[in-house]
């Protein structure tokens, strides 16, 4: 007999449970007047809130405006059908995977960071690569068994590459914060394709983080793993070496 998965719905919280409350906030190419606050309410029916108001409106010049709704949302979400794709591995802590690697390789492993292209925030791969980290959670330069190499921001595709020929990268780290107009899909995707084209794709465990980047956009993309907010040194290291186990046969 099939084991039945019991049903838990959900929907969002405001002052009683159930009662669906959202609080919605967005700009407006228009002028405030009364007009556009009306025009922000009914864009908010439009969306399924029920009983939307208007809480706040700002102008911010040059015939843009700002606006904060309440409404209610009538919609609901059942958590046991939901199961999001993500990376399977086992998040070891820093003396762990240091001896993992020593174990395992025999040398330090060699990580490759940077952000491409025009992407000019280092905040997350400083968090990962660096000394000091993020958040209490130390970089992969604390590591004595890792090399962490950080190239820092708007690195070239074919630089990137061709550094991590010359250093015999085992794992390239991307991050991308840039998104407007999805650019950073099409920077991913070139990245992966210089490296088919080099011939090294398979040599390298290729991750990418960033705060709209999910594990299963990632493998999309052709990348091994992708991390989102919320993850450190110690997850991208530990699937790392999982990943070089699993593919070394050691």
């Amino acid at each position: 007999m099939s084991q039945t998965t019991t049903e838990n719905w959900v929907k969002p919280y405001g002052d009683t449970m159930n009662d669906g409350r959202v609080q919605l906030s967005f700009t407006l190419p228009v002028a405030l007047d009364e007009n556009a606050k009306e025009a922000a309410r009914q864009l908010a029916l439009e969306m399924g809130l029920d009983e939307p108001a208007v809480v706040h409106a700002e102008d911010m010049g040059q015939g843009f405006s700002f606006y904060v709704l309440y409404g209610q949302c009538k919609h609901r979400v059942d958590l046991s059908r939901i199961k999001v794709a993500k990376p399977e591995f086992e998040t070891l802590d820093k003396d762990a995977i240091n001896a993992l690697i020593a174990d395992k390789m025999g040398r330090k492993m060699v990580f490759l960071g940077a952000c491409i292209e025009t992407d000019a925030h280092t905040v997350g791969i400083d968090a990962i690569m660096n000394m000091k980290g993020y958040n209490g959670h130390k970089g992969l330069e604390s590591y004595h068994e890792v090399r962490a190499i950080n190239m820092g921001a708007q690195v070239d595709s074919e630089e990137l590459v061709a550094r991590a020929i010359e250093e015999q990268a085992d794992v390239i780290l991307v991050s991308q914060v840039v998104t407007q107009k999805n650019i950073h899909l099409d920077n991913l995707t070139r990245l992966s394709d210089l490296l088919e084209a080099e011939g090294i794709r398979d040599r390298v465990i290729l991750v990418v983080g960033g705060p709209r980047i999910s594990h299963e956009l990632a493998k999309e993309l052709g990348y091994d793993a992708g991390f989102g907010t919320k993850s450190y040194a110690e997850d991208v290291a530990s699937f790392a070496i999982n990943e070089w186990i699993k593919r070394n046969g050691t």
